[in-house]
């Protein structure tokens, strides 16, 4: 008989290049790559993004990788993500109590950055996971990408009884692109910036277990964000439209969501919410009713760290578990990607002495 049981989070680690401020950038950077007819508008980007401080593998006031071509971006990334991705993941397993050697499954999550063998079987071998370790590796999903990768972790865990590692891991200051009068393109480098983030998931326990996962794609709108491989690195495209969209479909996925469990957003204590932009914020916000101090820790985590994509929530979610946010309500984390894709999760203590 397969016995089931809840996975619960029982560390998060994090890790962060060297950081630099929206100011110095634009001062030192931005501002003479958008001169011209891009400058006006880049300076009001950047301004009004919500972004105080970013962190870079790559800093450009130190070398400009606009124009260095796609492989010598691609060995910067195997160069940088690997001691990154094995900080982070270092630092979950010492605060989850967990040996390298007793992890069942590692999923790696990356957008930013491709190499085979990859990061999961690199950073397998230097942090010393089994050999019979299952390995995952989601690419291409994005700033969402944490929440499948947490799905499919905690269902490892549930159906095995064996620890699990979920490690995203993003490198976008290796996208910086040439001079261009594209606005996508200005927002694109008004927010970004580099993390990684792994969380540890083990077998019942005290803490925040996964109770469920949810997702909503609407593919019409497949085209309002983009990420394509291109001779100068990748480039994102980025409607303006998509706020818009997503606020037909916020309030319709955490609805169902916990209604599911028998909640509602009144019930929730904490909201791990991705923050894309402050206009994705403010449609969140206004969708689920939600008070302003209920998406205070997702734009300090914008203004100290910038949108780092997939690690983004697990920052968020970080945050909210070491200052106990949430007390011993349930947390709903939520991001959105390419699809256009919108991702929930909830999670709930599944014992009240301790986080």
């Amino acid at each position: 008989m397969v016995s089931t049981c809840r996975a619960v989070v029982a560390g998060i680690g994090v890790a962060h290049p060297p950081p630099v401020t929206q100011e110095e950038l634009w001062r030192g950077f931005f501002s003479a790559h958008y001169a011209g007819v891009a400058r006006g508008l880049a300076k009001r980007v950047f301004e009004h993004s919500g972004v105080i401080t970013r962190h870079g593998v790559v800093n450009p006031l130190v070398e400009d990788p606009s124009r260095w071509p796609t492989s010598l971006r691609m060995q910067r990334y195997l160069t940088e993500a690997l001691p990154l991705g094995k900080d982070a993941v270092s630092a979950a397993l010492g605060r989850a109590d967990v040996e390298a050697s007793d992890v069942g499954m590692f999923v790696v999550c990356s957008c930013t950055g491709y190499v085979t063998p990859g990061l999961d079987i690199l950073l397998a071998r230097d942090l010393g996971l089994p050999p019979d370790a299952r390995r995952v590796f989601v690419g291409h999903m994005g700033c969402y990408a944490a929440l499948p990768g947490l799905s499919v972790a905690a269902d490892y865990v549930a159906l095995n009884g064996r620890p699990a590692i979920v490690l995203c891991v993003e490198l976008s200051s290796l996208h910086v692109q040439p001079p261009t009068v594209d606005p996508q393109q200005v927002v694109a480098h008004s927010l970004f910036s580099d993390a990684a983030a792994a969380v540890v998931l083990v077998p019942d326990g005290n803490g925040y277990g996964v109770v469920e996962v949810a997702s909503l794609t609407d593919t019409t709108t497949a085209d309002h964000m983009t990420w394509h491989v291109t001779d100068l690195g990748f480039r994102m495209g980025l409607s303006p439209q998509v706020p818009q969209v997503l606020s037909h479909f916020v309030e319709p996925l955490v609805r169902d969501l916990l209604g599911r469990h028998g909640l509602s957003a009144g019930n929730v204590g904490g909201w791990a919410i991705h923050p894309g932009g402050p206009r994705i914020m403010d449609v969140v916000e206004k969708q689920l009713d939600l008070p302003a101090e209920a998406l205070v820790p997702s734009r300090a985590g914008l203004a100290e760290h910038g949108n780092c994509s997939s690690p983004t929530v697990l920052l968020i979610l970080e945050r909210m578990l070491r200052d106990r946010t949430a007390g011993n309500a349930p947390i709903v984390v939520m991001a959105f990607g390419p699809g256009l894709t919108l991702y929930a999760g909830l999670l709930s203590v599944t014992d009240h002495r301790s986080v």
